[in-house]
């Protein structure tokens, strides 16, 4: 069913997509062919159809020349409040988090809780984070009285309505110290929350008994993450990411992590479990006694010891576009530049379950494209250029709109009477 709605909505946005042959990028796939110098990509109803060099062209689709300018996969933006956040300050315009609980309230894990549902395609945030060459993000999901935060989606940034959410559904988990005021005060009570969580999902125990954790609702939700889906942890200290790991093997749950500071330590046991774990490369202080051990070369030592490695946006909604400067940083401490691509790229895609689709510049993958006028892990470089499922996006925000309105010369009225 999940393939049917995923293929739906790609079908969906391949009906108002555009032909074009780029031709003479330098292009960096993210994928097995690295980076192509001099070469062409052919896009046909918003699907890359051809990557290589001197493509013959192609019966009505038009031309544009790179003219050698690094060509890339959109970017992963991280996870992500965008579309759920207008105003940080203002409430009414946040639909991320819940905050449900206190005496005579339900109980305190909502895992049904779904802020895809809150999602605003017509956010303004949008088009700022598509000018950072942004094209997707995971919707991220708080709860201020739980350790599980609800649930989020995979989004294109591409502002339509009806071709917005795809691939499955992630649940969100926080644990360690920044758990500790709903854990139950410690690290250890906080495992044996879920434990009682994961009995609940699994029929082990009736509903309405003392002390229950979970609605039906919410018991219905979280057995299907047990039985196949994608859960989403944020833990940093090394000793907490051994027993997740450890947590995770009994359960039956393949680990997806975030944050990660001390993960050089425990390179191993990530690797033997074959996890993705998303650092901040821009990490390198003590924020908290879990971060003890935060070193700027975290996501190059994850990498060499063979982990699947993504990367956080260190400001993930209002400033989403700083995970290349993370991409950048983690580059100049010891990870290789390609695989800095593939940390907002292609390993993000495959570890939200759409590695089919987006990541890479490949045949028979989704037209998400940005050009660049420099190296686009460079914070000064920028994108000149963006397709979205072949569709040429326009290089426009509200940010630019105000830049150049009140840049405009004086003239007789004050600028701010000037209207375009």
């Amino acid at each position: 069913m999940k393939r049917l709605i995923l293929l739906f909505t790609l079908a969906a946005a391949g009906a108002h997509a555009q032909d074009v042959l780029i031709r003479h990028a330098t292009v960096h796939t993210a994928g097995t062919q690295g980076s192509l110098k001099d070469a062409d990509v052919l896009v046909q109803g918003g699907i890359i159809r051809a990557v290589g060099h001197n493509l013959p062209a192609a019966p009505g689709v038009a031309a544009f020349d790179a003219k050698g300018q690094p060509l890339t996969p959109g970017l992963f933006g991280g996870f992500s409040d965008i579309g759920l956040e207008e105003v940080s300050a203002e409430s009414s315009t946040v639909d991320s988090t819940v905050a449900l609980g206190g005496n005579n309230q339900p109980p305190q894990m909502r895992p049904e809780f779904d802020v895809s549902l809150a999602y605003n395609p017509a956010s303004m945030l949008l088009p700022v984070a598509r000018l950072g060459g942004l094209t997707f993000i995971a919707l991220n999901a708080s709860n201020s009285a739980s350790l599980i935060g609800g649930q989020g989606a995979t989004v294109r940034l591409d502002g339509d309505p009806r071709a917005d959410m795809i691939g499955p559904h992630l649940l969100y988990i926080r644990l360690g110290s920044g758990a500790d005021g709903v854990g139950g005060g410690s690290r250890a009570s906080q495992y044996m929350l879920l434990d009682q969580a994961l009995r609940e999902a699994r029929g082990l125990s009736p509903y309405g008994a003392p002390n229950s954790l979970l609605t039906p609702t919410g018991r219905e939700t979280l057995a299907r993450y047990l039985v196949a889906g994608h859960v989403v942890f944020d833990v940093n200290r090394a000793a907490d990411i051994r027993q997740l790991l450890a947590f995770c093997r009994r359960n039956g749950i393949h680990p997806l992590l975030t944050g990660a500071a001390e993960g050089w330590q425990v390179t191993a046991e990530l690797k033997a479990a074959n996890a993705t774990v998303f650092v901040d490369a821009l990490q390198n202080l003590p924020d908290s006694f879990d971060m003890l051990g935060a070193r700027l070369d975290n996501a190059a030592l994850l990498d060499r010891a063979g982990v699947h490695v993504g990367l956080l946006s260190p400001d993930p909604t209002h400033g989403a576009r700083k995970i290349r400067q993370a991409a950048g940083n983690a580059v100049a401490n010891g990870l290789p530049w390609e695989d800095g691509l593939a940390a907002i790229t292609r390993v993000p895609a495959q570890a939200l379950g759409l590695g089919d689709k987006l990541g890479k510049i490949e045949p028979g993958m989704v037209a998400d494209l940005v050009l660049w006028d420099g190296d686009p892990l460079e914070v000064t470089s920028l994108a000149q250029r963006m397709w979205m499922a072949g569709k040429a996006m326009p290089m426009q925000s509200r940010q630019t709109e105000l830049r150049d309105r009140y840049m405009t010369p004086p003239g007789i009225l004050p600028p701010a009477y000037n209207h375009h």
